[in-house]
């Protein structure tokens, strides 16, 4: 029982950690992407991965100060998405997702070859980028602190803090867009795109600022891992992160303002709960109706793999049962792919 409670507590406190955060910024900018436009966006996670460099690098490499880094990793975002768009927007939804999940997995290699090891770190990638952002923490960055029943270091408080303040303004931000003619205009390319061209609206052009806001967005959540991590490594950025964004969309419901923060939320707690919740189970020889016990099927070492089985089956059911998500509409998910 004490094990229960405690994976429970982990997985309550995992709700709120930079990690959500991360994926809560992805989804949010899938969301722009997908949701409300109808963008099929493999390669999130490039967005992210030249955020969190951008700061890495323009510190370390060019001794430039914390907020220059910030920008730069900012313009970064916005010179990938103009790169990514203008060959891909005029023609299907598929080639965009073709190019897009191409560049992503094309830039990690990139990173980390012995070629970009001067710039990037290479395999072992870069650390010690963050001191400019923690001196701007009101707690110690070596200081625990208890809240709710939960323990943070200073380093993770100050991240979730930014992080989460990140994702307010940002929701209320596309709150405000969609509810605007611009918004309003992506939901009608959503919808059908050569409606909206027949009534006079620049389809292309605004396609373009929506993939260049949603990657904006990927890159502020790229920002908040490596900041939250200490450090930036191309392998942290795997294409899989994409799908998980997207899990994180699908939960919540696309094309709902709340949708992928909460659906985000509830992804890293189904993460962290199912992997210290069997952990625990596998330490208490728990049986199956008395046939065999849960440590003849997994060790210790398969639980990280479990846990995906756990996601993707939570995923097919909802897909099956709920395809709008918890939050979303059943009309939203139709997506116009011409």
């Amino acid at each position: 029982m004490n094990e229960f409670l405690d994976a429970l507590s982990l997985g309550v406190r995992s709700m709120f950690a930079y990690q959500a955060v991360f994926f809560a910024l992805l989804a949010m900018g899938l969301n722009l992407h997908f949701g409300y436009t109808g963008l099929l966006n493999f390669g999130q996670i490039a967005f992210a991965m030249v955020g969190g460099f951008g700061i890495a690098i323009s510190v370390t490499q060019w001794g430039l100060p914390f907020f220059v880094g910030v920008l730069i990793g900012l313009v970064a975002a916005v010179v990938l998405a103009l790169l990514l768009g203008l060959p891909t927007l005029r023609l299907r939804a598929d080639y965009l997702a073709i190019v897009t999940i191409a560049a992503a997995e094309a830039l990690r290699l990139l990173f980390r070859s012995v070629s970009s090891t001067p710039v990037t770190g290479g395999t072992q990638g870069i650390s010690a980028f963050n001191t400019g952002f923690l001196d701007l923490s009101p707690w110690s960055p070596a200081g625990r602190y208890d809240i709710l029943g939960t323990r943070w270091s200073g380093v993770e408080l100050w991240t979730v803090t930014v992080g989460w303040t990140l994702v307010v303004l940002g929701s209320l931000l596309i709150f405000a867009l969609m509810r605007s003619p611009w918004g309003r205009v992506l939901k009608a390319i959503r919808e059908d795109e050569d409606a909206a061209r027949a009534l006079g609206k620049n389809v292309y052009s605004y396609k373009m600022q929506s993939l260049v806001l949603g990657g904006v967005f990927g890159a502020l959540g790229g920002m908040v891992y490596a900041l939250g991590t200490g450090s930036v490594q191309p392998d942290q950025y795997q294409n899989a992160n994409t799908f998980l964004a997207y899990g994180a969309l699908i939960l919540g419901g696309a094309a709902r303002v709340l949708g992928p923060v909460v659906g985000a939320m509830l992804l890293w707690f189904i993460i962290a709960f199912s992997d210290s919740g069997l952990s625990a189970l596998i330490g208490n020889g728990v049986s199956f109706f008395g046939l065999f016990q849960l440590d003849d099927v997994f060790d210790a070492t398969d639980v990280a793999f479990a846990r995906f089985i756990i996601i993707g089956i939570g995923i097919m059911l909802l897909m099956i049962f709920r395809p709008q998500g918890i939050f979303g509409d059943r009309r939203e998910v139709l997506l116009d792919a011409r």
